[in-house]
This record gives C-alpha cells, sequence and structure tokens, in this order.
C-alpha cells in the first residue's frame, strides 16, 4: 500500500484555470464581487468584537470599466491583506482566506469557500493585479501576475484601506470591455448582494449608480409589509412583466 499527497504542477494549473474552472466566463464577476462582499462584512465582524478599530467609513463596492486601458477593476474597503496573507491567500491556489474566517468567528454572512474564485478572473485576462492594504498596520502590497506560475508581491507606500483587483481583460474576452455587458453581469448576478455596489466608466464624468437592492422585501417583517412594497418589488424583479394577479 502507498500513501502520499497529489502533487499539483503548476505551469499546468493556468491553462485549465483558464479554459475549465468555469463552462461560463461571465461568472469570474460574480466570484470577485462575492470576494468583495466578503471582505466588506468581515471588517464589519472584526468591528462589532472591537479587533478592528477607528471608523469604517463608507462600506461599498466599485465596479469600473476602463475600455482604452482594456482593464475592468473591483474596489472595496474592507479587510484588505498584509503581504504574509497576499502570500497565503492567493499564492496557493484553493486557500480560502473564508474558510479560515468561517472556522474562527462563525460569521453566516461570509459567501466563499474554496479559494478558487479570486483564479476564476484569469479566465478573462491576461494579467490581473492586486493592490491592497490591512486594516491592520501592516504595509500595503503590490501583487501582479500574468497567468505563469510566476508572479510579483512587493510593499508600496500609498493605498487607502481596502483590496482593488485590476484584470487586464485579454483579446478573446474583449466583450467584457463593454459596459452594457458588465452593468447586465451586475444586475443578473448582484442584484440584491448586502453591500453597495456602484458601476462607473473610467471615460465618463457621470456618477457611478449604484446596481443592488441591499434591502429586498425578504428582510423585512411581513407585517411591516404592504401590498404596494410586494408589487414594486415584482416590478424590480420583471420591469417589463404585467402586473401580477395575485
Amino acid at each position: 500500500m502507498q500513501k502520499g499527497q497529489i502533487r499539483v504542477q503548476t505551469e499546468n494549473i493556468f491553462p485549465i484555470i483558464k479554459k475549465f474552472l468555469y463552462s461560463d466566463h461571465e461568472i469570474f464577476l460574480r466570484e470577485l464581487v462575492s470576494n468583495a462582499i466578503d471582505a466588506t462584512q468581515k471588517l464589519k465582524t472584526l468591528s462589532s468584537i472591537g479587533e478592528a478599530k477607528g471608523e469604517l467609513g463608507e462600506l461599498r463596492i466599485d465596479v469600473v470599466l476602463d475600455a482604452k486601458e482594456k482593464t475592468l477593476s473591483i474596489i472595496d474597503r474592507g479587510v484588505g491583506m498584509s503581504a504574509g496573507e497576499v502570500d497565503k491567500y492567493i499564492n496557493q491556489v484553493a486557500f480560502s482566506s473564508a474558510e479560515d474566517f468561517l472556522s474562527k468567528y462563525k460569521d453566516a454572512s461570509i459567501i466563499g469557500h474554496f479559494g478558487l474564485g479570486f483564479y476564476s478572473g484569469f479566465m478573462v485576462s491576461d494579467k490581473v493585479d492586486i493592490i491592497t492594504k490591512s486594516f491592520t498596520d501592516a504595509k500595503p502590497v503590490y501583487w501582479s501576475c500574468d497567468g505563469n506560475p510566476e508572479f510579483e508581491l512587493y510593499e508600496i507606500e500609498e493605498a487607502e484601506r481596502g483590496t482593488r483587483i485590476v484584470l487586464h481583460i485579454n483579446e478573446e474576452s474583449k466583450e467584457f470591455l463593454e459596459s452594457y455587458r458588465i452593468k447586465a453581469m451586475l444586475e443578473k448576478f448582484c442584484r440584491f448582494l448586502p453591500v453597495p455596489i456602484f458601476f462607473k466608466e473610467a471615460a465618463s464624468e457621470d456618477e457611478p449608480k449604484q446596481i443592488n437592492n441591499t434591502n429586498p422585501i425578504w428582510v423585512k417583517k411581513p407585517a411591516e409589509l404592504t401590498t404596494q412594497d410586494y408589487q414594486d418589488f415584482y416590478k424590480e424583479l420583471y420591469p417589463y412583466g404585467e402586473t401580477p394577479l395575485f
């Protein structure tokens, strides 16, 4: 009898991620926004038990499309990461920070579990950058990888608390540089997530627009709801539908 550990050849993991991680490539946006939600919910939990000090400020997620630079950025103001945490949770495939957090704090608001969601970004990107600053006193760090096993990781001087993921969209995935496409995906996957999500085009002077309803009717008590509340919610789900019979 032989026992041992299954070995993963790192040179082969990225082709698998790019082609086979998910059959539907638009899932990458759901995964990265879910990670940003988790980072924000973690900060709320840590603040509530006194482990995160100071003012939290406005907790929101921004999705910024820059078609000229061919980038899509997902930005949160959550817990952020230190260099050690980036090395632990990003440089080790399928090692989940959410799983660690769940086991320690038993927080039911955390979405992710398996640690693969971040790597879905490589399905549509030539390169992925991370700029992140922990809520602790750790130095901000920059991480970058172009879809090969090699990566860059070093400390930087300035960054806001939280994490910015920058996807450098590849030629095969240029559909994800269309604003209508990103907006439709956000509305499809993120409509009722609990942290405000804003979408903005870098070239536009318009204010970012909030995509989601963070307070849907199912989080309220039935006794508080009126017939109009139910009808408004139905219209939110089916804006072109007829008024419901019941």
